[in-house]
């Protein structure tokens, strides 16, 4: 096996688990579900096409069985317990581990130029409405108390060579601090001086970017609707294609003043139009061309592409816990299973010597279902075939090439004809009582 195709298997080695376990749950009591039966089983769960703990309650019957243990009850209490006994901070610590060690084992073919590019974007996920719920992540101002759901705003960095999420935040959208800006700043630690940064033109905000080149970094980003660009001005590249200084605007009225003064008096940036829009980036360098640029950024969208696997294949664009702390944990539950599923993208990438971003992260997920319970029964000795032939599986499935594709965001499917809900649950529930007692009356008399 060669070293890179090795260090893409052990993004979560046996004893660094094991020894995070101690780190972060400590001591426990010898009970049916331990930290790493119940790890397994959540992000089992996560993966899985059902998602509901009788699910996973059956899952581990079926595992005790076949290993020839006691059966186990198919209550799902004691699983329940479990899953809230893990502390939040392991979760999001083996999920972050699994991102950076599959980010630095990477071959340097899947970099750009030798350089680590990382998007960032953000997205909302919505969950039950329940009070704590909604004490927490509280639901848009435009939705009416009763009718709407709780949101939660999640801002991650994603790699853009191998797919994985390296950080990532998940708060409230609503309230100080939540803007995907504001939680970006609180990140920043996965951005390392060299990388390069592609964001969409949310991000091009002068504050925004005097933060990000002042990690070492260098950007690409769409240029913000609300700024003109002159290209009769400043140093002349090219046709439509210059180097300018953005002046330092006035304070906002969010930073403080001695965070104000921190900031650079001017950004030496480049502005060029290029495929349609109108790029700004720190990368100067004559040897970097514009059409270099139009590439580099239409590689963004892969970010989009993550963001639907995580929401749309992986199911948790609408999350099932009943309290903040395990919608917090499902989360980072979900976003562990992720990154576990890249893992095994990039081994089957190196194995077909494509890039991981060639192979579909469905097909991949729908590979690793299909064989998990046979997995689970088949003798440890054959563990190791039925891995070489999920990852030889999972490495034919290849995307089809399709460049300057566009597809119309919209839906072709029409809706049901039931009506939308105007009003809380209980209240409608109210009003058809009384208006079943009526006729009821109306009957009688």
């Amino acid at each position: 096996m060669q070293d890179s195709e090795k260090a893409l298997c052990e993004v979560l080695p046996q004893g660094e688990l094991e020894a995070s376990v101690q780190r972060y749950a400590g001591s426990y009591r010898d009970r049916l579900y331990p930290p790493l039966v119940t790890l397994g089983l959540f992000v089992d769960q996560v993966l899985s096409a059902d998602q509901s703990c009788q699910d996973a309650v059956a899952r581990n019957l079926s595992t005790r069985v076949s290993a020839g243990l006691t059966p186990s009850s198919l209550n799902t209490g004691p699983y329940c317990k479990a899953r809230q006994r893990l502390p939040l901070e392991w979760l999001a610590h083996l999920s972050h581990m699994a991102g950076q060690r599959l980010c630095e084992a990477q071959p340097s073919a899947w970099r750009w130029r030798g350089r680590e590019v990382k998007l960032i974007d953000g997205a909302t996920v919505s969950m039950p409405d329940t009070a704590a719920n909604q004490a927490a992540f509280p639901q848009g101002p435009q939705q009416k108390a009763g009718i709407g759901f709780p949101i939660a705003r999640i801002v991650g960095i994603i790699s853009l060579g191998c797919g994985a999420l390296l950080e990532w935040l998940a708060g409230p959208c609503e309230g100080k601090y939540s803007g995907e800006t504001s939680m970006l700043r609180q990140m920043g630690q996965t951005l390392k001086p060299g990388d390069i940064v592609l964001a969409d033109r949310y991000y091009a905000g002068y504050f925004m970017l005097a933060h990000l080149l002042g990690l070492g970094v260098d950007v690409v980003v769409r240029q913000h609707q609300l700024r003109h660009t002159n290209f009769r001005r400043g140093a002349h590249l090219g046709q439509r294609d210059h180097i300018v200084h953005w002046a330092r605007p006035q304070r906002p009225v969010w930073m403080d003043e001695a965070s104000y003064q921190s900031m650079p008096a001017f950004l030496r940036l480049r502005e060029t139009r290029v495929g349609g829009w109108i790029l700004v980036t720190s990368l100067c360098d004559a040897h970097v061309s514009k059409a270099d640029l139009a590439r580099l950024y239409g590689w963004r969208w892969q970010v989009e592409l993550d963001l639907r696997a995580i929401k749309s294949v992986m199911q948790m664009d609408v999350l099932r816990c009943q309290s903040p702390a395990m919608v917090r944990k499902e989360i980072a539950a979900h976003l562990l299973a992720y990154n576990l599923v890249r893992a095994v993208m990039a081994q089957a990438a190196c194995a077909a010597c494509v890039l991981p971003r060639q192979l579909s992260f469905k097909a991949a997920l729908q590979q690793l279902r299909a064989f998990e319970q046979g997995l689970r029964h088949r003798p440890h000795a054959d563990v190791r075939a039925a891995h070489r032939a999920i990852i030889l599986a999972i490495g034919r499935k290849q995307l089809p090439h399709r460049p300057g594709r566009v597809e119309p965001r919209v839906i072709k499917r029409r809706p049901s004809n039931h009506s939308l809900m105007t009003q809380p649950r209980a209240e409608l529930r109210r009003n058809l009582l009384a208006l079943r007692r009526a006729r009821g009356n109306m009957q009688s008399a």
